[in-house]
């Protein structure tokens, strides 16, 4: 039998799907991953002082940065061009729940695969690496999807933030356990810190199916609406397009997508490349860069938790959108300091504030859209895919200039800097949605 809308064990169990994910999130976009990329392809000398970052794939040499960015990009530009088609198919046949899991088994798999991810096997790694955020992003399209379904306009910040802080604590659970494997590998059996670090790709894929569990046997299938036939796909599109005239007409939703574009250019950017960036770019002297960055990844998840509920506590006071511009001044405030960083105690401090607008901005922005959906609307999957589409082509935006910038100049430093631009422009179409409408 299912639970009715409001009722907290169905917000909970979706909310959990936030605690079988986000370790992806960390230990494969945020933390293990990068520092393991980075040690494969990147020469330093004693002294830590970068030697060589040029990788060979496919007959042609990459600066490593940008070859990772490339692959994450096109990914994002699959995930964009597919997405929308299975949202309108979703809603049509009613069957969300069957495309997350999907996404979810293959996202788990990929990054099990990662385990045999070396140079010689190069185009292995990175294909487990793409699917790997296929996987992810895709289920995340049909999660979203379902917070308008389960919760209340009323109850959607708590249930979003709630949702983010299970995310954050859980994958920092599994982060600390992989940390402690890698730093005492002795201890736990292993020959050096490269078997731990691999096993701890294998760990992930398994934390993400396993917990998933939970969430699919609590959310309902989806709205049951027709039956599968020759005309699903084409469905699909009509399903797409009658929402798409919906989003037009709606001017919250018109003038907060634009916006939303915007800013996801530059923050899911900075959160993807942020590893990539503190491992070539600060000086952690003798004792190496793992400690230091995984530290930092943990400070930040930590210091999230409190940012995404401080941030649906002040939504409600002030409005949505008041608290999305002052998180925006921070953020471009990161930028510019990021600029000038040489320091560990440099990258801490920065650490400090991503976390404390990176759960919030991500939060807010989600709980924000979904309440610009009439409550009458049952195409909820589709109006969804428009939120992620927007935020997947603003990422695609975001890696292809941040890695084309630091193939012309061979400076990270002056990409991130380019980033903050994005904030800019931002801030101007958050203030065109009018004060009548700003939720």
């Amino acid at each position: 039998m299912s639970l009715p809308r409001g009722h907290r064990k169905l917000i909970r169990a979706w909310a959990f799907y936030d605690w079988a994910n986000s370790v992806y999130s960390l230990v494969i976009s945020s933390a293990i991953f990068p520092i393991f990329y980075v040690a494969l392809t990147v020469k330093k000398d004693k002294n830590g002082v970068v030697v060589s970052d040029t990788v060979e794939f496919l007959g042609y040499s990459f600066n490593n940065d940008s070859l990772i960015s490339y692959v994450t990009a096109f990914a994002f530009l699959c995930i964009s061009i597919f997405s929308p088609i299975l949202s309108g198919i979703a809603d049509y046949v009613g069957n969300k729940k069957f495309f997350m899991q999907f996404f979810c088994y293959l996202g788990a798999l990929s990054c099990i695969g990662l385990y045999w991810f070396d140079l010689e096997n190069l185009w292995f790694g990175l294909l487990c690496y793409f699917f790997g955020l296929i996987g992810f992003w895709g289920s995340i399209v049909f999660y979203n999807s379902y917070l308008p379904d389960i919760a209340y306009k009323e109850q959607q910040d708590k249930a979003s933030a709630l949702g983010f802080s299970l995310g954050y604590i859980g994958s920092v659970l599994l982060l600390l356990l992989c940390l402690a494997m890698i730093l005492s590998y002795e201890s736990f059996g292993f020959q050096s810190e490269a078997e731990p670090t691999r096993l701890s790709f294998i760990l992930t894929g398994i934390w993400w199916i396993g917990f998933s569990q939970y969430t699919y046997r609590v959310l309902p299938k989806g709205l049951k609406k027709n039956k599968y036939s020759k005309d699903v796909f084409f469905n699909g599109f009509k399903s797409l397009k009658k929402v798409s005239f919906k989003v037009k007409e709606n001017l919250q939703l018109a003038r907060f997508l634009p916006a939303f574009f915007v800013y996801s250019m530059a923050v899911q950017t900075i959160m993807i490349v942020a590893t990539y960036f503190g491992n070539k770019e600060i000086n952690w002297g003798e004792n190496g860069a793992t400690t230091g960055l995984i530290v930092s990844i943990l400070l930040i998840q930590i210091v999230a938790i409190a940012g995404a509920a401080f941030a649906a506590k002040l939504a409600i006071k002030v409005g949505n959108i008041k608290v999305l511009l002052g998180i925006h001044v921070i953020w471009m405030g990161v930028c510019v300091f990021a600029f000038f960083m040489q320091t560990p105690t440099d990258f801490y401090i920065a650490a400090f504030f991503v976390g404390l607008v990176m759960g919030a901005i991500q939060s807010l922005s989600r709980s924000t859209y979904s309440k610009m959906i009439p409550s009458t609307e049952k195409d909820t999957t589709s109006f969804f895919s428009f939120y992620d589409v927007t935020e997947k082509l603003g990422i695609v935006v975001g890696m292809f200039t941040y890695g084309l910038i630091a193939q012309l100049t061979g400076n990270v430093r002056y990409s991130i800097i380019f980033l903050s631009l994005f904030f800019i422009i931002s801030v101007i179409l958050l203030l065109r949605i009018p004060k009548k409408l700003a939720i």
